[in-house]
């Protein structure tokens, strides 16, 4: 057995399994960037990357405007009360409205707005919507549901408009349309608040001058609970959490004396990727060009890893191509919208890492939905990569020039 094979032995889907079910428990409420939850997760991880032999420091940030449902919204139609986060949610442009506002139904840019809830019909742009409202209860917008029949939470959007706003789950809004008339009701109890975020910082061996520094990165921050709404966030991002400390605890010993590693576990990635933009600036100011593997999603493997190449990668690139084709990991060139690109975007080479997940934003999204398999095949990925680029530094030429 080769060192390597020896190392990714170690790989433990139920160690990583119980990270994740600690992240996604009730104590952390979700993890929202701002909140108590956060703050709970955030002290523990630090906890868990000391257990692993990490320095661990902290770095706060601002985060503007983040989108707060302060009650359980209520809508009922003809009496009837909806469910939230299936029937209908709301909306980012939505106004704040605590109190139910009730009228009938009606049709933008068909019926007469005044005292009316307006359907927005398809083809209608909210822009256009405002232009039929005025004197308008406010706007309902029909939007797809997943699979598990929830609405997807989304915290970064556009900005609250003039009007409470809910989205509508498809089939419900459909049937609106045969309803004009009718009782609706409904309230919109969502602000923004202004808040700090917290990244978390972890080094466990620093690289010799000319030495390869390797950064391995994962978004501890969910969307968070809402009032009657438990959103753990287990696959977003507790898996990607649990690969990156379980990697950096296994390769830490395993690479040569003059090559470093890093983790960096940050936060507001729902918000914008406000933590690794922060955090990239801090690594560019400093003239630090770490190699960077971000792990995004280590939920739900089908066929293949999804990956994203970004600034001057071609070398690491191929050192991860040689790794999955070690581990046996299949790999396809696709979108990881995750924080790599900011890294990337701050000129270092970044690699992001997707594996899939049940459950997106949503209260689906739960520990047990997450595939240890999928974690473990992840993982070895990500010990494969660190200890091949370690190992054999020549192959990084990407540090040296290459811009493609």
């Amino acid at each position: 057995m080769t060192a390597l094979d020896q190392l990714l032995a170690e790989v433990s889907g139920e160690r990583m399994g119980a990270t994740v079910a600690t992240l996604a428990g009730d104590a952390f409420a979700g993890r929202r960037v701002g909140t108590l939850g956060g703050a709970a997760a955030r002290a523990w991880l630090s906890r868990h990357l000391q257990g692993i032999g990490a320095t661990v420091a902290t770095e706060t940030f601002s985060v503007r405007a983040v989108p707060e449902i302060y009650a359980v919204p209520t809508a009922e139609w003809n009496d009837g009360p909806l469910a939230f986060g299936r029937d209908f949610t709301l909306h980012l442009a939505s106004a704040d409205t605590g109190q139910s506002r009730r009228g009938s139904l009606g049709v933008a840019g068909a019926d007469d707005p005044a005292g009316r809830w307006l359907l927005v019909p398809a083809a209608m742009t909210l822009s256009e919507a405002y232009l039929h409202a005025d004197g308008a209860l406010g706007l309902l917008v029909g939007r797809a549901v997943d699979g598990d029949g929830w609405h997807f939470t989304m915290l970064a959007g556009p900005n609250p408009g003039p009007l409470p706003l809910l989205s509508v789950a498809t089939g419900l809004w459909e049937r609106l349309f045969d309803a004009a008339g009718e009782s609706f009701s409904a309230n919109t109890p969502i602000r923004r608040i202004d808040v700090t975020g917290t990244n978390i910082h972890g080094r466990l061996r620093t690289a010799a001058p000319g030495g390869a520094d390797l950064l391995l990165t994962a978004h501890y921050d969910g969307v968070g609970d809402y009032p009657g709404l438990r959103q753990s966030a287990a696959a977003d991002n507790g898996s990607g959490v649990a690969v990156v400390c379980e990697a950096a605890r296994i390769i830490a010993a395993g690479l040569p004396a003059e090559v470093g590693l890093s983790v960096a576990l940050v936060d507001g990635e729902e918000t914008g990727a406000l933590g690794s933009a922060h955090h990239a600036a801090q690594l560019s100011t400093r003239n630090d060009r770490p190699l960077v593997i971000n792990v995004d999603g280590a939920g739900c493997l089908h066929e293949a890893a999804a990956i994203e190449a970004g600034g001057p990668a071609h070398g690491i690139l191929a050192v991860l191509d040689q790794a999955a084709r070690h581990t046996g990991l299949p790999l396809t060139a696709g979108p990881v919208a995750s924080d790599n690109r900011r890294y990337a975007a701050a000129g270092l080479a970044a690699i992001g890492i997707g594996a899939g997940m049940a459950g997106y934003h949503s209260p689906a999204d739960t520990a047990d939905r997450v595939e240890p398999a999928t974690m473990v095949a992840i993982c070895r990925l990500v010990v494969a990569t660190g200890w091949l680029a370690g190992a054999d530094a020549t192959k990084l030429s990407s540090l040296i020039g290459d811009r493609r």
